[in-house]
């Protein structure tokens, strides 16, 4: 890529502003051919976001290729990584009393380079999200280079476009498509996109200098909307697929929860066959969902991503992995280490179990959109290694075997006297003491838990468990090999169901209890999901195994001083008749279906939501008082990105600050008093409140 981006700094360019002319977070020139080249490289980020100050300089070049029109103006990106993030959501705070300012400011400068009299042409590496898509869409033309994506994730934060992402999506391809891609956040991959027509081309990079040249010539095919797209300028049409898109949408992101996807629907069925009013009419509904407190969560939520990956900061020493265990957990994290460079040696005693695992491997690398040569890259770096070899030159060997104590130590005394001096071991217990498994360990140092999330691949938290001996240098290393996976780890200290499970079990549990008392399973989980969360508990349960949760309940039951709630006589029957879930088929739902959906409007208790919820939350006060997390927002983070904890309600702890500590102490009161001690108030309410 550096060479087609500098191609325009060459000394025989006949200059704009001086060689190479670097205005702040952009760099301009003209090549021989009098095609002008703005390329967005944003001082101190690696990443290229769209803040005001970055449309106010382009503004200024718009204004100098206006003043000397060149033959064609190509933007384009010289980060490695990608295109650019979006738009810059730190600046949303700034503006939250008058955000139609910041918005028609943006918008005149991408109307700008609209109306420039002369081809535009955005090309496109890595992805191009957000703001930066409609930066792309203001152009005349597109070019992608292979691995390129388009998506608009403002919904993820209770918006939809806001820089003009609307009316010109619904100009440029299939409005039902577009209005897919507003409404749902996915990615449009290379293939995807030019089939689409986001992209006018796809090119290898060493060829990107020519396909400029031909797009600005009028050689490069352009792409042609249908008679479908023609057919929804008329509102009988729009209506008509709106009320379809209001019903699938509410499925998934009801409107008293999510208001964004819904005022985007209204938008386009009153305003689609009208750019210019739709415009406006973004701009304004824009504005309003920017101070929902939806938009203010999900920008929490945001932020606490951002915290998360700061945990990961640190050189990345980690070279080679060696995983024991080809189960779905450790084939997924080998495969997912392999995917982010890592060379992978996977070891277990069944070759089947090792066959497996490379399947997965394939499939994941093609869900990832990896191309050929990147699957094939990937899979030379993932290697079984049924003998255990790689043991001897691994960096870190990561344990991901059965959760039984014997089994782990047996895997423990095998390995001990062929690991290499400095390597760290870490195992993927999701229930066994981290202190007790480093009294096996070679060295107590440098051994910690490194708890993954199932399904690896999809799940970005990693609880990072330090033991009473853990150094913090292992836990330095272990978050920084975390950061490198794309992972988001959390340090977390060594306490029976760490964070996430001591928190999330009691739901689980209390959904079980509810089921002795004659609820109905549909009834529970549509509490649930009324509520906010992604899934029921009794659907959670039957996803997780219900062999596993009970095993897990008894398990805290044990450690806990805290009383849990009694383990439910139902979860006993179906666990011994072998109805452990979905992945038996058959638990407390029937899968053979897919994935239930039980009516999130169905009557239940009047204590129903509470007696689910406010165990979490109860749980969570506890762990910040037995210190096994640094802060408040590391449990909402944690909640959030490792179960989908109701996001828009900002994380347990944000919720119970939102609905006011006093209230919650005095509903567990009352719950304790009508339903046992497990309600009862843990005592860091006091301090917190």
């Amino acid at each position: 890529m550096n060479g087609v981006v500098m191609e325009f700094l060459g000394a025989e360019q006949r200059e704009l502003g001086g060689a190479g002319d670097r205005m702040g977070n952009w760099r301009a020139g003209r090549d021989a051919d009098n095609i002008l080249w703005l390329v967005m490289d944003c001082e101190g980020s690696g990443t290229n976001v769209l803040s005001r100050k970055v449309l106010e300089e382009l503004k200024q070049h718009l204004a100098k290729a206006e003043a000397d029109l060149p033959c064609a103006l190509v933007i384009r990106s010289a980060k490695q990584g990608g295109f650019a993030a979006g738009a810059d959501i730190t600046e949303f705070k700034d503006v939250a009393d008058d955000p139609e300012t910041l918005l028609r400011e943006g918008h005149a400068v991408l109307d700008r380079l609209a109306a420039l009299p002369c081809p535009t042409i955005c090309v496109v590496h890595g992805a191009c999200l957000g703001g930066g898509f409609e930066m792309a869409l203001a152009c005349d033309m597109r070019i992608g280079v292979p691995g390129a994506s388009f998506a608009f994730p403002e919904v993820q934060l209770g918006l939809h476009p806001g820089l003009g992402g609307t009316f010109r999506s619904l100009a440029l391809i299939d409005p039902v498509e577009a209005m897919t891609l507003m409404l749902t956040g996915k990615s449009a991959h290379t293939k995807k996109a030019k089939a689409l027509g986001l992209l006018d081309a796809v090119v290898e990079e060493r060829h990107i200098a020519a396909a400029v040249r031909a797009a600005a010539h009028g050689d490069l095919g352009r792409h042609e909307r249908g008679l479908k797209a023609r057919a929804f300028s008329l509102a009988t049409a729009r209506s008509y697929a709106a009320r379809q898109m209001r019903s699938q949408t509410e499925q998934k992101a009801p409107k008293a929860h999510y208001p964004a996807p819904h005022a985007l629907i209204d938008l386009w069925e009153e305003h689609g066959g009208d750019p210019a009013a739709m415009q406006q009419a973004e701009i304004a509904s824009f504005g309003r969902l920017l101070q929902t407190d939806t938009s203010r969560n999900l920008q929490r939520a945001f932020f606490l991503r951002q915290r998360l990956r700061a945990n990961a900061k640190g050189d990345d020493d980690i070279r080679h992995v060696h995983v024991i265990g080809a189960g779905a957990m450790g084939a997924e994290i080998a495969t997912i280490a392999a995917i982010r460079g890592k060379r992978v040696t996977l070891s277990d005693t069944s070759p089947q179990a090792l066959g497996r695992a490379i399947r997965l491997a394939h499939e994941i690398c093609g869900a990832k959109h990896l191309s050929r040569l990147e699957t094939r890259d990937a899979l030379d770096r993932l290697m079984p290694d049924p003998e255990g070899y790689g043991i001897a030159s691994a960096d870190l060997i990561i344990e991901a075997g059965p959760e039984q104590m014997a089994i782990k130590q047996k895997i423990y005394d095998s390995i001990t006297p062929r690991m290499k001096p400095g390597a760290i071991l870490a195992s993927n217990t999701s229930s066994l003491p981290v202190d007790d498994l480093a009294t096996h360990a070679p060295d107590a140092a440098r051994f910690a838990g490194l708890h993954f999330f199932n399904p690896v691949s999809r799940i970005d938290l990693v609880e990072v468990i330090r033991g009473a001996a853990t150094s913090d240098a292992t836990a330095s290393r272990l978050a920084a090999f975390c950061g490198a996976m794309g992972k988001l780890p959390v340090h977390v200290a060594d306490y029976p169901g760490f964070l996430v499970n001591r928190a999330l079990v009691p739901y689980m549990m209390e959904a079980m209890v509810l089921l002795d008392e004659g609820v109905l399973k549909e009834v529970i989980d549509g509490a649930a999901l009324q509520f906010g969360m992604p899934m029921g508990p009794v659907t959670l349960a039957d996803q997780v195994g219900l062999d596993i949760g009970l095993h897990v309940a008894e398990s805290l039951a044990e450690e806990l001083p805290a009383p849990m709630a009694p383990i439910s006589q139902a979860l006993r029957d179906k666990v011994a008749a072998g109805k452990t879930g979905k992945k038996a088929g058959q638990g407390f739902y029937d899968w053979s279906d897919g994935t239930p959906r039980p009516d999130p409007g169905a009557d239940g208790p009047e204590d129903l939501t509470d007696r689910l919820i406010l165990p979490m939350l109860n749980a969570c006060a506890e762990l910040l008082r037995q210190e096994v997390v640094a802060s408040e927002e590391d449990i909402d983070a944690a909640m959030i990105f490792a179960t989908g904890w109701a996001p828009f309600r900002g994380g347990p702890m944000h919720y119970a600050r939102t609905r006011g500590i006093p209230l919650i102490v005095e509903r567990l009161k009352t719950l304790e008093q009508a339903h046992g001690p497990r309600f009862a108030p843990d005592p860091a309410w006091e301090k917190l409140g």
